[in-house]
């Protein structure tokens, strides 16, 4: 579990930060779509920090499709528990199928960076 500190760090922040009413955040400029973007921001960097975990853990040098399943998994259960509870418990905030998309994307993206960035190592010049 110490590999995941930081993952799980994050994850409190997103519930955090998922809580807070968006009339809080009113003093900040916006453009049309930055919601979006930070929630593909999120799931990107927490996909990013559950490879971090897994491959501290496991001690691994090559990608594995068994962590990439985990961390989509995670990732995606994850996203929708902040929907549900954005729904259910913080009903000043909205949950939407498009902030689940963008949780998606950012997971991808951090599936992308891991696949792109560990697959390196063999081609080191």
């Amino acid at each position: 579990m110490k590999h995941y500190i930081w993952s799980l760090v994050w994850s409190a922040f997103i519930l955090v930060l998922c809580s807070v009413p968006s009339e809080s955040t009113d003093s900040i400029p916006k453009f049309p779509g930055i919601d979006k973007l930070v929630h593909a921001g999120f799931f990107f960097v927490l996909a990013v920090l559950l490879y971090y975990g897994a491959i501290r853990k496991h001690g691994t040098s090559q990608p594995s499709w068994r962590i990439t399943a985990r961390v989509v998994v995670f990732s995606l259960i994850f996203a929708l528990f902040t929907e549900f509870v954005q729904w259910k418990v913080f009903t000043y905030r909205s949950a939407e199928a498009w902030d689940l998309f963008a949780d998606a994307v950012g997971t991808g993206m951090g599936v992308f960076a891991y696949l792109l960035l560990h697959n390196t190592y063999r081609y080191e010049t």
